[in-house]
């Protein structure tokens, strides 16, 4: 039997990949990759499709062509990034097999569309509109009001997300947001049919003051199981949203925490994900009151895999893996989770990079269990909004929610990306 990952290359999903291939050796299994230029991500797999997961119609024939030279049927098919959800979702409805439906997919991936479905189900949400000029936009500022957030309609990772506080910064602000939001997806499974559908419009939503969350769940036969829910202590206020740090467990009172959990699986029900992983995204306001951001049918980005595991002992990839054969996960977590942070590193500015400082002091700091670097001295860096991966994370582990902030603190001031100086 062939386990079949369907990737597009991303540093951060390594772990993923790899725990991927110990699971399918463990239970007697091939893994199968379909990704376009897999690198270095190949040595996971027994089998190798190139193909470029953006194109849906051209995976499920590369998959087809695959499963027919292959020993075994093929019997799970996952995705870790969400890119690759909707050529997930039609490959396993091909095979008649455990995943989202090809409508979830498209919906997750269409943030207008998200909105819509939640809007139906009556999950708190943002207010929102389309806009496809500033005449439109400046319309739908004054039935929203100010700030605003200017997002993509399509997934793009957070790319191209800015706050606008005024007419006079919307006005300034709109054409290149929604030019980046576009070309930013080219590659993306529903580029063609969104460009068709929203004819270059992009989302204006209101702005939500708070605590952002980061809920990881994975949901069973339709019910929602919350694993883990991480804070991002520091304020993501804008213009760009950057999430750099995330500890687990939550510092939110356990009501909160509980009416978060119910508000995830009603937002779950809402737009069909009703197997695999979650990531869900709150806003939480001084009241406690909470509205979503957005979901996905995949497990958080980053080191958030490694963070869930640290922390809970719960192992959200061999969750996925498991659903995906038809098996019921063990999502028995441990009775007081462990606290858990991490630290995504940014560069100050775009340049080349001279030097990376800190990380073997890092590596021999008890409290970092994973630390992982993207990018190498000569490498060149940008920043939001032009780029939305890290340059790479750690991980770190302490006695309490206190020395998880003094050791995010330490590892911030220590780990330094030093850019050539400009002439």
């Amino acid at each position: 039997m062939s386990i079949l990952v369907l990737h597009r290359s991303n540093a951060s999903r390594r772990p993923h990949l790899a725990r991927a291939a110990r699971y399918a050796r463990e239970h007697g299994e091939r893994l199968l990759l379909c990704m376009e230029h897999p690198g270095g991500d190949a040595e996971h797999a027994d089998a190798v499709v190139p193909v470029d997961t953006s194109d849906v119609e051209a995976t499920v024939a590369a998959v087809r062509a695959l499963a027919a030279s292959e020993p075994e049927p093929v019997r799970a098919v996952v995705a870790f990034v969400g890119h690759s959800v909707p050529a997930a979702a039609a490959v396993a409805s091909e095979l008649g097999l455990p995943f989202v439906s090809e409508h979830t997919a498209r919906t997750l991936r269409d943030k207008h569309a998200m909105r819509r479905a939640f809007d139906a189900q009556g999950v708190p949400q943002p207010a929102h509109g389309l806009a496809r000029t500033v005449g439109e936009a400046l319309a739908q500022a004054e039935r929203i009001g100010y700030p605003l957030v200017l997002k993509p309609v399509v997934d793009n990772d957070s790319g191209y997300l800015r706050r606008v506080d005024d007419a006079e910064e919307l006005t300034e602000h709109f054409d290149v947001v929604r030019r980046g939001a576009w070309a930013g997806v080219d590659g993306d499974p529903l580029h063609q049919w969104a460009v068709d559908a929203y004819g270059g419009a992009i989302i204006v939503e209101e702005y939500l003051t708070g605590a952002e969350i980061s809920v990881e769940s994975v949901v069973v036969d339709g019910t929602t199981q919350v694993i883990a829910v991480h804070d991002k202590p520091l304020p993501v206020t804008g213009p760009y949203f950057t999430d750099v740090h995330y500890t687990t467990p939550s510092s939110l009172p356990s009501d909160v925490r509980r009416r978060v959990a119910a508000l995830a699986a009603a937002a779950h029900r809402a737009v069909g994900l009703d197997t695999g992983a979650a990531h869900t995204e709150f806003k939480v306001g001084a009241d406690g009151t909470a509205r979503i951001l957005e979901t996905a049918a995949r497990i958080g980005g980053g080191p958030v895999y490694q963070s869930v595991r640290l922390s809970t002992g719960v192992d959200l990839v061999t969750a996925v893996l498991d659903l995906a054969r038809g098996r019921t996960p063990d999502l028995t977590g441990r009775a007081e989770p462990v606290p858990t942070g991490f630290y995504l590193f940014f560069a100050e500015r775009a340049g080349r990079i001279r030097a990376i400082t800190g990380v073997e002091e890092a590596r021999l700091d008890p409290r970092v269990q994973e630390i992982s670097l993207y990018r190498e001295a000569g490498d060149t860096v940008d920043v939001p909004p032009r780029v939305w991966q890290s340059h790479g994370h750690v991980v770190f582990t302490a006695g309490s929610g206190g020395e998880i902030a003094r050791t995010f603190g330490e590892l911030s001031r220590s780990i330094r990306f030093k850019l050539e100086p400009r002439y």
